[in-house]
């Protein structure tokens, strides 16, 4: 069997995909067709997994009750992480918007089933963390393939991950790993907006590389 071949201009547009993936917290009010939606998380999952294990677990959080629980959850993490700060960085972390919850159409869990049985453990005896790097793989892949369409994705950390799972109802051996909005942009751009509005400059690779 021949693989496929890609050429310099697929190079050029999959490294510009690369540099447009940004971290959306703003969403106009077009829904995502339900559709397209699942074209994207069956995307998700054909991210790499150890021992083919697939410990990616998703759930749609569709429910307005639910869904202000999470935000009322981002609220209180939010507030007490800019207790942590002060002065010009405390005034700076206010201005920031750091979460998509309120517009977004979609709302997105995304856990990792530590205990599944699938893959029968293969490759995961001395770093059992690599399940989760799988989930995260799923969550780039699912990123990019967004990113894609014209559809933004944003990670919201701010949260007390053991409240999302009792709020969710999910099983008890499923830890959050990320919880995300997904919608159409409402404006774009291919530079990070914390580096925009001068919370934190990008870096290049002579910065975290060492050679041996």
């Amino acid at each position: 069997m021949t693989g496929p071949q890609f050429d310099e201009k697929f190079r050029e547009q999959l490294y510009s995909l690369f540099q447009w993936r940004r971290d959306v917290r703003s969403f106009r009010s077009d829904l995502i067709s339900t559709e397209t939606l699942l074209e994207l998380l069956n995307v998700a999952t054909l991210a790499p997994s150890v021992g083919n294990s697939q410990p990616w677990r998703f759930v749609l959080v569709e429910d307005d009750r639910l869904r202000e629980s999470v935000r009322e959850n981002f609220r209180r993490e939010n507030q007490a992480a800019l207790e942590d700060y002060e002065n010009e960085d405390a005034q700076k972390y206010a201005r920031l918007k750091l979460s998509g919850l309120e517009e977004a159409p979609v709302h997105l869990a995304v856990f990792v089933d530590e205990c599944s049985k699938e893959g029968k453990g293969l490759g995961a005896r001395t770093m059992p963390e690599v399940k989760t790097y799988s989930v995260i793989l799923s969550i780039h892949t699912l990123w990019l393939a967004a990113r894609a369409r014209g559809i933004g994705l944003g990670w919201v950390s701010i949260l007390d991950p053991q409240k999302i799972q009792e709020t969710l109802g999910v099983p008890a051996r499923w830890k959050l790993v990320g919880y995300f909005c997904l919608g159409y942009p409402a404006e774009e751009n291919d530079v990070p907006e914390l580096e925009r509005l001068g919370w934190q400059d990008r870096k290049c690779i002579d910065e975290f590389l060492t050679i041996l």
